[in-house]
């Protein structure tokens, strides 16, 4: 079982190249362990090392297309964490490089059912202190709390961002100083890995580089995918919306009368369901009552804060298959778990993150302008930040 650490604080700024090899340097070990963990994938599927070269040399000619600056970050951070270039790429395309692995293999090409997650949206007008609140429950593997850590990037060309992210790769949630926040989580349909698409978690910094939420929504709408997931966005002026995506198309979700948004792992747009097929309800089936539950909890009370977020997200009913998952057998012989919980204040640009939160109740914020600081839940809400959401021209 790992041992509960709060996430360490990576901050880098620069060129991509230069950015790259301090971020390599300062989660040089939870690199190698990220880059270990998905190689014995990998290895377990049978790829030895030239295979597993030529897998992955076809995902980072892809990514290039998309974005060449990420691939001369990624070769920054191999550099920085003296691992690989290929290693970058693998945990950077995960999903994907492990569905076409299988594929390869004849296996089925499926996500790993043990990614699950719980997000949730708080607009403005059911804020105690009138700001978008944002957050989520990341279920993956319970060793990801040793592998995962929070990175700080502070842009020369574009917003300012903080990213919670698997240690090597370039973001997963987070939110930018242009006052942009992301989480995303599991979705499954009959359309995944028939097509290639850019790998999920390259959306998402895609996401959080962008100075305004109409090119955010564009960079998730409209971005061709492998597989099926689940964004929600929000923006701190005071909307969000959700996006269930398919591979090639994305249905929005938006807040509720109750000005929430609420998503686990199964699809609620009426039109996606009628045009596609939900897969995954077999491999999370209490997902039906996760995102009921997380609903109800938030709705106890009129005006919400950022710790009544975490206590729906704390919600232990149905364990150990609850909001907030304590450690047990996962489907791929490893141990699940939720491996953190994110709650953001985009407008104050603060993130609070609790590692394994169904045995730890201790946070970390961290922030666009400050030094990270331990906050026990139940603590005092994030003071404004002087500086301003927007990058000045």
């Amino acid at each position: 079982m790992p041992k509960i650490q709060q996430f360490p604080f990576v901050s880098v700024s620069g060129t991509p190249e230069k950015r790259g090899r301090s971020y390599g340097r300062q989660a040089a070990d939870r690199i190698a362990k990220s880059a270990a963990m998905y190689g014995q994938t990998l290895a377990s599927l049978g790829y030895g090392s030239a295979a597993r070269s030529r897998l992955i040399k076809d995902f980072a000619r892809d990514i290039e297309s998309f974005a060449p600056h990420y691939i001369e970050e990624m070769h920054g951070i191999a550099k920085g964490a003296k691992v690989p270039f290929e290693d970058i790429v693998m945990i950077n395309a995960r999903t994907e490089v492990v569905a076409k692995a299988r594929a390869e293999k004849d296996q089925a090409a499926e996500l790993e059912p043990d990614d699950g997650c719980t997000g949730a949206l708080i607009l403005p007008g059911r804020s105690a202190n009138g700001k978008l609140i944002h957050g989520q429950n990341w279920d993956w593997r319970a060793e990801c709390a040793e592998t995962s850590i929070v990175l700080r990037v502070h842009n020369d060309d574009g917003p300012d961002f903080l990213t919670f992210v698997e240690a090597g790769g370039l973001a997963r949630s987070g939110l930018n100083s242009a006052g942009i926040s992301i989480t995303a989580n599991y979705l499954e349909s009959e359309r995944d890995f028939k097509q290639v698409g850019v790998p999920l978690s390259l959306i998402r910094r895609k996401v959080l580089e962008q100075q305004h939420f109409a090119l955010a929504i564009k960079a998730v709408a409209a971005t061709p995918k492998s597989c099926s997931n689940n964004i929600m966005l929000g923006m701190a002026e005071g909307f969000g919306i959700d996006y269930e995506c398919a591979p090639d198309e994305a249905f929005p979700v938006y807040p509720d009368a109750d000005d929430l948004i609420v998503h686990a792992n199964h699809w609620i747009n009426a039109t996606a369901l009628c045009k596609l097929r939900d897969t995954g309800r077999a491999s999370m089936p209490e997902s039906a009552y996760r995102d009921w539950r997380v609903r109800r909890l938030l709705n106890e009370k009129p005006a919400l804060t950022m710790d009544d977020l975490k206590r729906a997200l704390f919600d232990d009913f149905g364990a150990p298959y609850s909001v907030c998952r304590p450690p047990r057998p996962g489907s791929h012989a490893n141990l699940s778990a939720s491996v953190a919980m994110v709650v953001m204040e985009p407008a104050s640009g603060v993130m609070d993150v609790a590692p394994l939160p169904a045995q730890n109740r201790i946070f970390t914020r961290y922030s666009l302008t400050a030094d990270p600081e331990l906050v026990p839940y139940g603590s005092a809400q994030p003071k404004p930040r002087s500086a301003s959401r927007s990058k000045k021209p």
